[in-house]
């Protein structure tokens, strides 16, 4: 449904009846002369979630500042506007004026929204972000998210995530029949292809439902976001490495009519804002992590443990033929596909002669 007329009304000032001009009203005070923009923001996570959550709440917050009140964003929290999973649909429709979230939540749409996040033994964050934005995946995004009436960016990057929780130890590849977890994306769908019943819960509800045997296992993010949700409460194993989000990139969608209507400066300003959020939370993330990481392991006993070689090996083969396959289905998502091979191909070249290399020298 793309966005072929452009309607006059609230759209193209805000949500709600706060708008208004406001005008110097003495001499003795500077003169200003401003239009605020009230614009609500919807996310899929958990309200004051480390990371995740606080990152929608410091985007509003730099636009603010940067646009010096103009643009006044009131972010939503999971639940509190929209359910998590409604938050994409709400942007689409001009409910809400952006959301914050993972792009693979919304693989119902169109699969090639999962290379905007993550895919099994994808690209890192760093190679990711090379992709986006210099390796033409930023033009096929704009392409695909258009359909819907919105246009999305690179907010947030988690880097390397866990290989999640478990209730029982994965010895091999057959332990993961008939297992229950939470993993969404292509993860999910290669987890299917070996047997397990792979679900999509929000953040939210993942504690309660491993709690209860409602599911066996779950992944989410690594120690920082893990240890604040108390997920060593209610699993015994903690797996690494993730197969299935080696770099997971989160974004913030906004309405075309919402984006269309905003100054050359304030599309700057907002992209910019987006851009620095992306790389300060990669980097937030990691300190974290280590740091939670060690609180898990000496404080809370939490059991670590690896996947086998034959098992990652096994994931491999499966994630290669269930990527191909889901996304040659339509004619953007195999663009997306062949560009997101093509890109990740040439990359790994430079990052096995740098990053990995150095990595191993170093111990």
């Amino acid at each position: 449904m793309k966005n072929k007329t452009k309607k006059f009304g609230r759209r193209d000032f805000l949500l709600g009846s706060g708008s208004s001009l406001l005008l110097a009203t003495s001499l003795s005070t500077p003169a200003i002369s401003k239009n605020i923009r009230r614009l609500n923001m919807v996310t899929t996570w958990p309200k004051n979630l480390p990371g995740l959550g606080t990152s929608p709440e410091r985007i509003a917050m730099r636009v603010r500042e940067a646009t010096e009140g103009r643009l006044d964003i009131k972010v939503y929290s999971a639940g509190e506007l929209v359910p998590a999973f409604g938050a994409f649909d709400a942007a689409s429709s001009g409910l809400a004026d952006m959301y914050n979230g993972a792009e693979y939540y919304w693989q119902g749409k169109n699969i090639g929204f999962n290379f905007f996040t993550a895919v099994p033994f994808g690209m890192t964050a760093n190679e990711l972000n090379a992709w986006i934005d210099h390796g033409g995946g930023q033009e096929l995004w704009n392409e695909l998210a258009s359909d819907f009436n919105v246009i999305s960016f690179q907010s947030a990057n988690t880097g390397v995530q866990m290989g999640g929780w478990f209730n029982k130890e994965i010895n091999s590849i057959d332990d993961l029949n008939g297992l229950k977890i939470r993993m969404p994306g292509l993860g999910g769908e290669v987890l299917r292809k070996v047997g397990a019943a792979a679900v999509a819960i929000p953040g939210g509800e993942i504690f309660s439902s491993l709690k209860s045997g409602a599911i066996d296992a779950t992944e989410w993010v690594g120690p920082w976001n893990d240890l604040s949700l108390a997920f060593y409460q209610a699993a015994k194993y903690y797996y690494w490495p993730g197969f299935h989000e080696p770099g997971a990139g989160l974004a913030t969608g906004i309405n075309l009519d919402t984006w269309n209507s905003f100054s050359r400066s304030e599309k700057s300003i907002v992209r910019q804002v987006l851009a620095y959020e992306n790389t300060y939370t990669l980097a937030e993330f990691n300190h974290h992590n280590a740091i939670a990481l060690d609180t898990l392991i000496n404080k809370h006993n939490v059991q670590m443990r690896t996947f086998s070689p034959e098992i990652m090996s096994t994931l491999k083969t499966i994630s290669e033929d269930v990527i191909e396959d889901v996304s040659t289905r339509t004619e953007i998502s195999k663009k997306i596909y062949l560009s997101f091979k093509e890109s990740l191909k040439r990359l790994n070249k430079w990052s096995s002669k740098s990053e990995q290399a150095y990595m191993k020298a170093r111990g």
